[in-house]
């Protein structure tokens, strides 16, 4: 099976190890026929035997080396159980890592797409959970296989040099318990992958809860998502007993028919002693086996269940594992070179699935200049500004920096050329001073100051409890939305990479912080053409250009000044929000 080849490429620098695990666990299992006929040769020597007490006399020291034997062999036994155990623990531990670090670095790859349809929940089920099912499966329902088939087969063999009549009335039962575990597995399986998909739900909705417990909070919806959660938790908790309800279904016949081994061998295996066809040992050794067919047999249920929790988890890894992004480093280079900063779109439409968000658009950056975005919500401005460091590829057109297409660019080589602030800021649960070198690690400490005053950040940075070094809670909680912005913005501009994308960083910061930071932006040591999407006029009026987009399409393009001229959208926002700053002055005039 495919599950099996890919979990056997895995085992690479490990196979040894595995193979000699299931070498041990095959002569481990096979010595547990050896104290049943050192059993038997006792009973028969020195118990029921017409010449016992003579034997015990004339053949003690065969019975004190039978004795020690038992104990020997009990003994390598364990010792052989215990190196067994080992060697699984070790290769699986080590598949596990391997695997864990090689989907890490498979999902880090996967383009924006990848995330848009796949859930946090899901992906962090796919990392810990369906990983450890994998890692218990190889170091013990694998072994459990082997070792219950190793001591049947063992027994089956052993009890036929005995007695093949009495071994074929026991193996009468094999049949019907192999046909109920059938049937159980085939019921059972679907039911595993519907348990795992309500798991991933469950992790999906904790996730989302956690993350956004601010606004939980804020809108006093502890209730709805206790609720929420219960809803999700009740639905994994139905689909678990009824995948084990399904097992105590079957769980009857097969323990009855396990059972029923006994039941011959007490009937069978007795009327062939009183008929003088086997001895009393060669019957002790077959009752001191018989759990060698009565439990692989009671326990194959258990296996299936394990079996089929195994190949559902294992489904789920190898779609990661073998997820291929969309957008792919197709042009390695060694010597990355520093961009000049144009940029030009030409004639660039794109969609999501069937939706077009953007239309034709046309437009050219040169170095240097700066150029800010407007727009109506949902217009498609951050659409536009994700396709220049190819989180996105065009539907049609292209996007050219330097005069290059995008496509045809080393994805490390152009987006170490582009620094980003993103609409939705995203710190880590690091120290701001972290924070801000978070795009350049070495980054001496004067610069991350100079940036953080730069970006007007230094001020409430250095009245924090331990300034620079304070922890930044998960996501910047603790901080607000214009102090998270600034942040970001320090990030940004600290890499000084000659494009940097601002994402509407100062809709969150007053007037007079943003009038310092746009000061910051235009006197910026290193040249650097910067692309600004903004609502406020107060951001965009200093601009070289200003473009308008309007459902996908650009309806206006020009200075400010050009645009006031042309009355159209950029027109209509200027005076809504003069209009809406002169209404606030009169208002207070009057009071």
């Amino acid at each position: 099976m495919f599950e099996l080849k890919w979990l056997w490429k895995n085992l690479e620098g490990d196979r040894t190890r595995y193979i000699l695990a299931l070498c041990l666990s095959v002569v481990g299992s096979s010595l547990m026929i050896v104290n049943p006929y050192i059993g038997q040769r006792i009973v028969d020597t020195f118990i029921a035997n017409d010449n016992a007490v003579q034997n015990l006399t004339d053949q003690r020291g065969l019975l004190i080396m039978l004795c020690l034997g038992m104990i020997g062999f009990s003994l390598l036994r364990t010792g052989l159980a215990y190196l067994t155990t080992m060697q699984y623990e070790r290769s699986s531990q080590n598949v596990l890592y391997r695997v864990r670090v090689y989907l890490y670095n498979k999902i880090q790859e996967q383009d924006m797409n990848y995330y848009d349809h796949n859930r946090t929940g899901d992906l962090m089920t796919k990392m810990t959970g369906d990983l450890d099912m994998v890692r218990h499966s190889m170091a013990w329902i694998i072994k459990t296989i082997i070792e219950s088939l190793t001591i049947f087969l063992a027994a089956v063999i052993y009890f036929f040099t005995i007695d093949v009549e009495l071994t074929l009335w026991l193996l009468i039962l094999s049949p019907p318990i192999f046909v109920v575990a059938y049937i159980f597995a085939k019921r059972v399986r679907p039911m595993y992958v519907d348990l795992r998909e309500r798991l991933s739900q469950l992790n999906t909705t904790t996730q989302e809860n956690i993350s956004g417990n601010r606004v939980v909070k804020a809108f006093a919806r502890e209730d709805f998502e206790v609720e929420k959660f219960t809803d999700k938790n009740v639905n994994y908790s139905k689909a678990n007993k009824t995948a084990a309800l399904v097992w105590l279904d079957y769980f009857p016949y097969l323990e009855t028919l396990a059972q029923a081994f006994n039941v011959i061998l007490l009937l069978v295996g007795g009327l062939f002693v009183m008929n003088g066809r086997i001895t009393f040992g060669e019957f002790a050794a077959f009752s001191a086996l018989i759990w060698a067919i009565s439990n692989p047999m009671r326990n194959i249920g258990i296996i299936i269940n394990d079996i089929q929790k195994f190949f559902a988890s294992l489904t789920k890894i190898i779609e990661v594992y073998y997820a291929r992004p969309g957008i792919v480093n197709e042009h390695k280079m060694q010597d990355k070179q520093r961009y000049n900063g144009s940029i030009e779109f030409d004639h660039v439409s794109f969609k999501y699935g069937n939706v077009e968000v953007l239309h034709d658009v046309s437009f050219k950056v040169n170095p240097g200049e700066t150029v800010a975005i407007m727009g109506s919500t949902g217009s498609g401005k951050t659409t536009l500004v994700n396709l220049i460091p190819r989180f996105y590829d065009v539907s049609q057109g292209r996007v050219l920096v330097d005069g290059n297409d995008v496509r045809q660019l080393e994805l490390d080589e152009l987006r170490g050329n582009i620094g980003v602030a993103t609409q939705d800021v995203l710190l880590f649960s690091d120290t701001i001073d972290g924070n801000i070198a978070y795009g350049e690690p070495d980054l001496p400490e004067e610069e991350t100051i100079e940036y953080a005053q730069l970006a007007a950040a230094h001020d409430f940075i250095t009245k924090m409890p331990e300034g620079y070094d304070t922890i930044v809670g998960e996501r910047g909680v603790g901080l607000s939305g214009g102090q998270k912005q600034r942040i970001a913005l320090a990030r940004a501009m600290a890499v000084k990479r000659p494009i940097l994308i601002l994402d509407d960083t100062t809709s969150a910061v007053d007037l007079e912080t943003e009038e310092h930071i746009q000061k910051s932006l235009r006197e910026l040591e290193y040249p650097c053409t910067k692309i600004i999407i903004a609502q406020r006029v107060s951001t965009t009026a200093e601009a070289d250009r200003i473009l308008i987009l309007d459902e996908g399409r650009l309806i206006e393009e020009g200075t400010h000044a050009e645009l006031l001229a042309k009355r159209g959208y950029y027109y209509e926002v200027f005076m809504l929000q003069n209009e809406g700053i002169e209404r606030q002055v009169t208002d207070h005039g009057k009071e």
